[in-house]
């Protein structure tokens, strides 16, 4: 009879418990006030661009990149006076030896670690009463009826998405691929894609508008876009228009009817119901709820 030998999977890093998870839509002039504590804190801007504190350090931090604080480090955080940014924060405890690898250390993401990121954003809320923009939260109460394996999920999300950073920083591709695979194409489609709604947030757009500048063909261009994002192409333009619009009533400098004309919306009450029908409020009453002191 063959003997089969059980092989023990070895763990490069476990994420021993999660502390907090943030995320926080700030204004142009927020500043924290500093703190430090015993585990680990990984910032990422989301959007719009902070200035961290680490000890004595001052570090910019861009849209995209990822700051590590490590245990018992003195930290803050500020907007850096122009826009106001979005920003997620986990802090989470790990006692294994490879998470010394992320001191001091700011790296920038790809797009399989910002879908990570999202990934543990999503099961968050479904898991934790998370309140709005709160940096005063020091305890994760679950929900009453969290979803099937949350807590499970966001901390597998968290382990790929540290392994993720510490590949891209010490492995290297060798050669070159002249032709790309389906998946590598399909992602680049919608690169491209998000690329330009991105770039044309102020206008208004159609879609054989979008597909010619891309250069794809209207049918296969949905449903590549749809598969990637889970959202249509218009759908995910309205998300967008409707992210910049909270920039902009956080940064207070533009009225709520200015702001429709910037974002190239039809009318005025078009940009007021389409914003609270992604945000549950409307816009006057987001303003108000994000004007902390």
């Amino acid at each position: 009879m063959k003997k089969y030998f059980r092989h023990k999977l070895e763990n490069l890093l476990v994420i021993d418990k999660v502390v907090t998870i943030h995320y926080f839509e700030f204004r142009k002039d927020f500043r924290s006030e500093g703190e430090s504590h015993d585990f680990w804190e990984l910032v990422y801007a989301d959007k719009g661009s902070l200035v961290c504190t680490a000890d004595e350090r001052e570090i910019p931090l861009g849209q995209g990149e990822i700051l590590f604080h490590k245990p018992n480090e003195f930290h803050a955080l500020a907007a850096d006076g122009k826009r106001a940014p979005n920003v997620f924060i986990i802090s989470f405890e790990c006692k294994s030896e490879a998470v010394r690898f992320f001191e001091n250390k700011k790296i920038g993401t790809g797009i399989s670690d910002r879908q990570l990121i999202y990934n543990i954003l999503e099961e968050a809320k479904k898991t934790f009463d998370i309140p709005y923009s709160d940096p005063a939260l020091k305890k994760l109460r679950l929900l009453p009826s969290p979803t099937l394996g949350g807590q499970q999920l966001i901390r597998n999300y968290l382990e790929i998405l540290l392994i993720d950073l510490m590949r891209s920083q010490t492995e290297t591709e060798s050669g070159n691929r002249v032709f790309l695979q389906k998946t590598e194409f399909e992602n680049k489609l919608v690169k491209d894609i998000l690329r330009y709604l991105s770039e044309n947030v102020d206008r208004r757009l159609t879609i054989a508008e979008i597909c010619d500048a891309a250069g794809y063909s209207r049918a296969y261009a949905f449903r590549a876009f749809k598969a990637a994002t889970g959202k249509s192409i218009m759908d995910y333009f309205l998300h967008l228009k409707t992210e910049r619009a909270k920039q902009l009533l956080r940064e207070g400098e533009l009225s709520v009817r200015e702001i429709a004309d910037a974002l190239a919306f039809d009318t005025p009450n078009y940009f007021s119901k389409s914003f609270r029908r992604l945000e549950g409020l409307t816009p006057s009453a987001y303003r108000k709820r994000s004007n902390w002191p």
